[in-house]
């Protein structure tokens, strides 16, 4: 496996003078829940910052938030999830989790649910089971689409679901979670016995994935590549921050491979956290972030 020292952004895709609306990135959100209204918002936000389009779909009560603070994103569009298989076809990248509810797996397996069409999907009213159902029906239906999979539908989920090249964004805690579930006990017990930077790499080469474990040292993997990057602050340990992450490497992912969009979002958040460091020490937030991220991007790309 190739241990990568840098990360060349000069490789990250940027808008051409003559391109026109749509042709730098369509991206579709899936997220938020009746409990968890800011941290699709927070993805949303910074997303918003760097592709042409974002299609939003959450929950009812979020689809209205965000349609009073419509004016503040460019190019958001906001969508019901039931219109959302028809957007999964158009656009270049799905990000689905942030925000959605993480509970109720355990009732999985005693499910009435026989039938996994959509519609019924979002009839569930235990909205863990409907993350964990909607998570399985829309990442095994759409296996060929750019997938980044983030908090609630990365807990929810099982390894056997992951498409090929999708992008995960776990933290310790979550990537354990899917440790526990992987089938395959040979791998499982060779996992147990090294450190966690071979751990992620394994698991991205058994399920052909991407990687990103985030940690005062964020660590990249994928099949064959490998990088650690290190920065940031204990500001950015507060809630809201992993989805604003998230959000920068949906948008990334829209133009660019699984392995580069992850490692530059990485670089570049921790990049952003310093600079409000550096204006504000370790009292910002995650909006905060959001709105550091674009100028960052302009001192590191520009």
């Amino acid at each position: 496996m190739e241990k990568n020292k840098k990360i060349d952004l000069k490789k990250l895709y940027l808008s051409a003078s003559g391109s026109h609306k749509g042709q730098n990135g369509r991206l579709l959100i899936i997220g938020g829940s009746k409990l968890f209204h800011s941290a699709s918002l927070w993805s949303l936000k910074v997303a918003s910052r760097i592709v042409d389009l974002v299609h939003f779909a959450s929950t009812e009560e979020n689809n209205k938030i965000v349609q009073r603070l419509k004016q503040e994103f460019r190019d958001g569009i906001v969508i019901p999830r039931v219109e959302i298989e028809s957007y999964i076809e158009e656009d270049d990248c799905i990000l689905i989790g942030p925000g959605m509810v993480r509970n109720g797996i355990f009732q999985s397996q005693n499910s009435k649910l026989k039938t996994q069409n959509l519609e019924e999907i979002l009839e569930l009213e235990n909205e863990g089971l409907q993350t964990y159902f909607l998570s399985k029906y829309l990442l095994n239906k759409y296996p060929q689409k750019e997938w980044v999979i983030d908090a609630g539908a990365l807990q929810m989920m099982e390894p056997e679901w992951i498409p090929n090249c999708a992008i995960l964004t776990p933290h310790l805690k979550e990537f354990a979670g899917l440790e526990s579930k992987i089938r395959n006990k040979e791998l499982r017990e060779k996992m147990g016995k090294v450190r966690i930077e071979e751990k992620i790499k394994l698991f991205a080469k058994e399920f052909h994935c991407t990687i990103l474990l985030k940690g005062s040292t964020d660590y990249v993997a994928s099949e064959d590549k490998f990088i650690d990057i290190k920065g940031g602050n204990a500001g950015m340990t507060k809630g809201g921050t992993g989805d604003v992450l998230a959000g920068l490497v949906a948008a990334l992912y829209c133009k660019n491979d699984s392995f580069l969009s992850a490692a530059a979002a990485s670089f570049i958040n921790k990049k952003a956290g310093e600079d409000l460091y550096r204006k504000m020490g370790l009292w910002f937030n995650a909006s905060d972030l959001s709105d550091q991220i674009p100028a960052t991007m302009k001192d590191l790309l520009l």
